[in-house]
Order: structure tokens, then sequence, then C-alpha cells
């Protein structure tokens, strides 16, 4: 009696003492201990997704991929899964499994070795948000008391959410959503039940048990937790069974985007970084750009047709390597699947090696281990050798003259799954397209593939516009009082240059001297000799500062003669920019990407007000009249419409200079340089194109009032295009495909003509006011203080005065 007396006071005083090491190491711990109230307020750090106007999803930047989602959208057999895995007396303890924390010191105590942990979910939150992993007696007594907290101040729910989105899972991702969309490409609520159990295993050791990295011992593992489920009544036998026997079929999957606008959304990061700094990687932003989803696909399809349309009138270029066959078979095709996995596809042109030449074709090896046929018929008879931009060799007679085995190739799929010879072309592109009303991008594309190159030439190419540059003289001319009836001699010109021995011979296009030419159709021809007279009794200094009167950057531009034939160097969105104002009649505006930020919560915290041009808002109206007609309902739905509070674009080029650069430019398309872009049929449409010596660039910039676009071709290097490529062959085409689309919601609208313009018929020899006895008299527009005052030689007896034409419709 007196034994057992003695062993219940030994157990009682090691209770009493335990109880007593315990208070103390609480009361010594807890004031350093962090407030568990944070945990409400915790923001996860979460990637930035960047979306069209539609909301498709075109870009996601962050290094942790993250998707939080709240308690009541993650699935019920997912969380069971969880519960199998870590936890299953979660929903029951406060914190603490007292019997789990004594199965892991008796393991300690007997093994020597750290068993099953004991950790609860709760245990694991705290140390994920507040802990190190440092294993320690300390970190571990402070992890007990952190969960008892926790589980004082938030309930289950939000506790399984914080350890749900927080955890992390291998290969960068964190959250339980995150890893599904990595490991499956799709959302945990999608996933199969054996799905659901591999993640449920993956925390026990992300970077080795993930079903990507080491499947087998994922495998094991989840076929463990399944077993775990069915044992605690969570799934039936059957689902157990089935569940058993799916094969893991997990993979790495990329962000799943709409589709691929890499230049728009590498612009939206770029932005959102100088506005949010490194915290745009993290803080979760929404970011709705201008973009409009489906003219951004046509945008990019335009510029791909493009180039390679210009790419097969110079020659094939042979294959982009040579890869030999190795000593083994086994090891030519380990070399040739790692060289295929290296070469990514650039739009739809897709690496392959070819394995075997025979008289009517190769064979092929693709990426993904496939073996198709290529015929000699489907490109291979046509790859005429490229000699130079001008020249091409002969037409091969047999695959053989083409291709050798081991050859690394570009092949394109038709819509009959047929393969065909391609070549990625060496000649690059742009196109940037804007609302003329408020500067909103619509689409951007900034080269042939962001896979083959980053770099932005929408934004970032400076080169020498040509042409293109020249509706921006002419306007200065016109406002500085000259006319587009104005006759400049078309004839050859000699300047020196630096150095009497450096002669500047400037020439037109075509190398041929017109004469006497009217502006107008200087202008619609493109006539380079007309620009460089006309700058010259205009000044050069009074056309710089018209340009930085429309908002050009003037500070580079060297005050020469040869600005006349667009010698300054323009990025693309710089001559858009330029262009919108010729389309909304002559007003400013800025180009802009974001069009709204939202946070996590989907509160807006970023909301565009961009300079937008309105019309009527510059013309004298009856106030009071107008207060009048307006109902109640109409200045409510003032009051609430966003658009009113965005800032007036101003006016900066005269609205009759506009209206006359404009009438001109529709000139352009109807029989000028533009005329391929007659196939659109529209009558609304204005543009110029735009060569530079060598030819080095092509460019075309056209509009009507809805839309302006901007499209340039070129090689990066400043190699010449050839000497048949011009703005209207290599420019145009990628505008007309995308203008197709992108005017077919465009109403056709003609514009009214301003007050203050006159149409009088002219003598188009001359330039003079026409009389009654004027052979092919044409009308013309003047600013109605510039009307000529002389009549045309031989028509100097005047039949009542100039002829001015009032009615406007259908003038020519």
């Amino acid at each position: 009696m007196g034994f057992f007396r003695l062993i219940l006071r030994v157990l009682l005083y090691g209770l009493l003492s335990s109880v007593w090491l315990l208070a103390g190491v609480y009361l010594y711990l807890a004031p350093g201990l962090p407030d568990v109230e944070t945990l409400r307020e915790v923001k996860l750090q979460t990637p930035m997704l960047v979306y069209t106007r539609e909301g498709e999803l075109i870009g996601q930047f962050g290094e942790q991929k993250r998707r939080p989602l709240p308690y009541t959208e993650i699935p019920d057999q997912f969380v069971q899964a969880l519960l199998a895995a870590e936890d299953d007396n979660f929903f029951q303890h406060r914190g603490i499994d007292v019997m789990g924390l004594a199965r892991a010191v008796s393991e300690l105590l007997l093994t020597g070795e750290k068993g099953s942990g004991g950790s609860t979910l709760t245990m694991q939150v705290a140390r994920n948000f507040f802990l190190s992993r440092e294993r320690t007696f300390i970190r571990k007594f402070n992890e007990i008391l952190l969960a008892i907290e926790i589980e004082r101040n938030l309930d289950k729910q939000e506790i399984l959410a914080l350890y749900f989105n927080r955890i992390f899972l291998g290969h960068r991702a964190y959250g339980f959503e995150a890893a599904s969309q990595v490991y499956y490409g799709k959302s945990i609520g999608e996933l199969s039940l054996a799905q659901h159990a591999m993640l449920a295993g993956v925390p026990k050791a992300p970077s080795r048990i993930n079903p990507v990295s080491n499947p087998d011992a994922g495998r094991q593992r989840r076929d463990w937790i399944l077993g775990r489920m069915y044992a605690l009544g969570y799934i039936t036998r059957a689902h157990y069974e089935d569940a058993l026997s799916e094969p893991v079929n997990a993979r790495l999957h990329g962000t799943k985007l709409g589709f691929a606008a890499h230049y728009a959304a590498e612009m939206a990061r770029q932005e959102m970084i100088q506005r949010y700094g490194m915290a745009a990687y993290t803080n979760g932003y929404h970011v709705y750009t201008t973009i409009s989803s489906a003219l951004q696909r046509v945008a990019s399809q335009s510029v791909i047709d493009g180039l390679i349309g210009y790419d097969k009138r110079h020659g094939y270029r042979g294959p982009e390597g040579q890869f030999p066959p190795g000593d083994s078979a086994s090891d030519t095709i380990k070399l040739w699947r790692e060289t295929l996995q290296k070469t990514p596809p650039i739009a739809h042109l897709v690496p392959a090696i070819i394995t075997a030449v025979g008289d009517n074709g190769v064979s092929l090896l693709l990426r993904e281990g496939d073996t198709p046929e290529l015929s000699f018929e489907n490109g291979i008879r046509q790859a005429t050798p490229y000699l130079s931009e001008n020249a091409r060799g002969a037409a091969p007679k047999t695959p053989g003259q083409v291709f050798a085995v081991g050859d690394l190739i570009r092949v394109t799929q038709d819509e009959e799954e047929d393969w065909f010879l391609a070549q990625v072309p060496a000649a690059q592109a742009a196109l940037i397209s804007l609302n003329p009303d408020n500067g909103a991008i619509v689409s951007i594309v900034g080269g042939m593939g962001f896979e083959q190159s980053k770099f932005n030439r929408a934004t970032q190419a400076r080169r020498q516009p040509g042409s293109n540059f020249k509706p921006f003289l002419y306007g200065a001319a016109i406002d500085a009082g000259y006319t587009a009836a104005t006759v400049i001699n078309d004839a050859p010109i000699v300047m020196e240059g630096q150095g009497a021995e450096n002669l500047w011979r400037p020439e037109n296009d075509e190398g041929k001297f017109y004469g006497p030419t009217r502006l107008r159709w200087a202008l619609t021809k493109s006539r380079n000799l007309v620009s460089i007279r006309l700058l010259q009794r205009l000044g050069v200094k009074t056309l710089i500062d018209y340009a930085q009167q429309l908002g050009f950057d003037t500070s580079d531009y060297t005050p020469q003669l040869s600005l006349a034939l667009g010698t300054q160097s323009l990025t693309p969105l710089e001559l858009a920019r330029g262009y919108a104002i010729l389309a909304n009649s002559g007003y400013r505006v800025e180009p802009f990407l974001i069009q709204r930020v939202e946070g996590i919560d989907g509160e807006t915290i970023y909301d565009a007000k961009p300079l937008s041009v309105c019309r009527d808002c510059d013309k004298p109206a009856d106030t009071a009249e107008i207060a009048a007609e307006l109902t109640m309902e109409d200045i409510l739905a003032t009051a609430e419409d966003p658009a009113r509070g965005a800032p007036l674009a101003p006016r900066v080029m005269d609205e009759r200079v506009n209206f006359i650069v404009n009438d001109i430019l529709k000139d352009v398309i109807t029989r000028g340089t533009g005329r391929r872009a007659r196939v659109l049929e529209r009558d609304d449409i204005a543009g110029k194109t735009g060569t530079t010596n060598g030819p080095m660039d092509g460019w075309f910039s056209g509009y009507n009032r809805d839309v302006v676009t901007t499209v340039w071709v070129g090689f990066d290097n400043y190699t010449p295009l050839g000497r048949r490529e011009f703005g209207g062959t290599a420019a145009l085409p990628i505008w007309i495909d995308y203008m197709r689309e992108a005017l077919a919601e465009s109403p056709k609208l003609q514009r009214p003509v301003p007050a203050g313009i006159v149409a009088v018929r002219i003598d188009p020899e001359s330039g003079q006011l026409a009389g009654s006895g004027t052979k092919d008299a044409i009308f013309e527009y003047f600013l109605e203080e510039n009307v000529p005052q002389h009549y045309a030689p031989g028509n100097n007896e005047p039949t009542g005065g100039p002829d001015i034409y009032k009615d406007f419709n259908n003038m020519f």
C-alpha cells in the first residue's frame, strides 16, 4: 500500500511540476507572441493578372503562383482528402491534438527519431504565418500557444482557408488552387477524387512528393490518403478502388491565357511597376486593359501573314540548324528531341527535324514525337533559294537539293492537317491601333512573336517614317496660307551637304519628275521633290514648331530640309498618335493601355480618365435653351456618366486645315499610293504610305473616325527590304487585313464640312480660278480667307466672280 502511495505521490508531483513548467513557459513566451488578429487582414502574395477589356486573361506576373479561394469555394471532397492526410480531428480539437502530440513524443523517446510530428492544421498555420521552420522545442511551444490563440480568435473555416491558400506545393505554386492549375491545368473544383488525394499529399514534402518531380512517390502518398479516406468513411469502397486505378496524369501547365497578347501584357506589367513598385507582383491586382480581344487576335495574325507573304517573295534561306545523326539511333533521337524541346514554336511555325530524305518528300520528327511526312509539293518545290533581297535562285527539282538528314526546319499545318514547309521571317513588323477619340490602345503587336524577341517595335523601335510624316508638313503649310491648289515644280534639286563634295540629290520613288504639281496631287502621289521645295518655302522652323504643337517630341529634330522626307526617328506609337489628330478632326490625345485596376477584393483602385474628344464642347450654344430641353432623367444620366468626368482633349490643329488634309489623304486611298486599300470598299478611310531610302522601312498609317492604325515593316539590322518593296507593298497589306475586321462594325460616316471652308472651281494646271471657258475644271476646298484671287491664263474675264460650290455632297 505504501508503494502505491509513493507512486501516486510521484505522479502528483510530476503533474504539478509539469503544470508549473508549462505555466512558466507560457508566462515567459506569451508576451513575445505575435497578435493572431492580424491573420484576419493577412495579404497573401498573389500575382498580378492582366486582362483584355472583355476580361480575357493575357498575362500573369509574380514569383509566387497563387489564386486564393474562400472556404465556400473549396470542394468538400478535397477538404476530406486534406483532413485524412494531415488532421482528421481538425473540426473537433481546439488547436492541438493531445493524443497526436503524445504519440509524437513517445515515438521520439522510443526511437530517438522524429515520427509523425503531431502538428495540427492550426499549428501549421501558426508556423507558416508567424514562425520559422527551425526544429527547436521553443519554436514548438510557440507553435502550440499560437495554435490555441488562433482557435480562440478564428473559426475553423477561416483557419482552413488560410492553410489552403498559403501552403507551398512545389514548382512556385502557393495554395492548392494554384497547384491544381500548375499540375493539372484546371481549377481544383474540376479535379477527380484521385487528383484531390494527390494534391493533399504534396505538403508532406513539396519538392519531392509532387506528381511531376516524383510521380511514384506521389502515387504512394496518394494511395495511402485514399485508404485513410475510406477508413474514415469519407468515400465508398467502389470510389476507393476506382481512384486507386486512375493513372498519374499530372504535368506542368503554364498560365492558362485566353490567347497570346504578350506585348500588350508586358506593357501593362511595366506600367504597373511604375505605379506600384514591386507590390505589383504580390498584391493580386487585376489589370483591365483597353485591348480588344477580337482585334488583338486579328492584329497578330495580320502581322504574321504579312511577314510570311513578304518572306515568300524573297526566297528560302535554308534550315535553321544542322544536327547530323550520331553513333546510334537512340542517341540520335535523344539529341533531336532535346533540340526540338529547346526550339520554341513561333506563331504557328513548328520546329521539325528531317529524319529521312526521299524522292517525293522528307520525313519529319516533331517536338511531341510525331513523325509526319512533308511532300515535295507542299512547299519544297516552291523553295527557291534566297540570294539577296533582290534575287532568288532556281526552283529545286528534288528534296535532296534543299534538305539533308538532321536539318532543323519549320513547318505549318493547314485546316486539312497537311504539313507545309515554312520558315521564320527575317523581317519584322509592328502594328499599333488606337481609338482616336481618347487614345485607347485597341491592339498592339511588337513583332513576329514574343517567343522570338521581346523587343516591342511598336513602342521602342525608332525608325525614319519617310513619307508617312508628310501629312503634318502639308498641314503646317495649309495652316500658314498655302492651299491644296498651290502649284510647286516637281523638278530635280541638288543641295550641298556637309562639305562641298557631299551633294544631296533627292528623287521621287520612281525616279521621275513631273513638273508643276498641285499640293493635293503631290501628297496623293507622294512627290518628294515638291515636299522639299514646299518646306524650303515654308521654313524648317515653322514645320518644327507645328509638329511640336501637335505633340511630337521635336527635341532631336535636325533643322534640315530632309525633314520633308521624314528623316527624323519616330516609333510607330508616336506616329499613330499623330494620325489620331488627323482622324479626330484636330485634337491631341495620349495613348493609354490600362483602363482600370482592381484590388484582390474587387475594389477599383485606379480608373483611367484619358483626354477625350468632345467635338461640340468648343462650339457656342444657347445655355438657357439647352437647359430648358433637359429633363431630370437627362440630368441624372449625365451625372452618372463616367465619360463626362474625363478631361477634354485640346484642339491642336485647325478644324478646317484638318478637313482639307483628311480629304487629300482620302485621295491617297482612291487614286494614290494607298489605292490597294480600295479593296475594303470604304469611302470614309484615309491614310498615307511611307518608304525610306534603301528601302529600309515600309509604313502605312490610316484611319476613319473610329480607329487609327499604323503598320511598320523592316529589318532590325537596317538592311534593305528589296527594290520592289514599298510601304504600299510591305506594310499596306497588313493594314488592310487588320482594318477589314476593325472597321466591320464602324458605320461609313462622311465628315461634315466645317464653317469657313469653301469649294471653288479651279484650273487643274495652274491652281487658279476657273472661268466659264476653262476645260477640265475641278473643285477644290479652300479656307475661305485663302481662296485664289486670280483666274487661270486665258480666263481673265470673270463671269460673275469665283464660282463657290455650296452643295458639298457628291462634289467630286
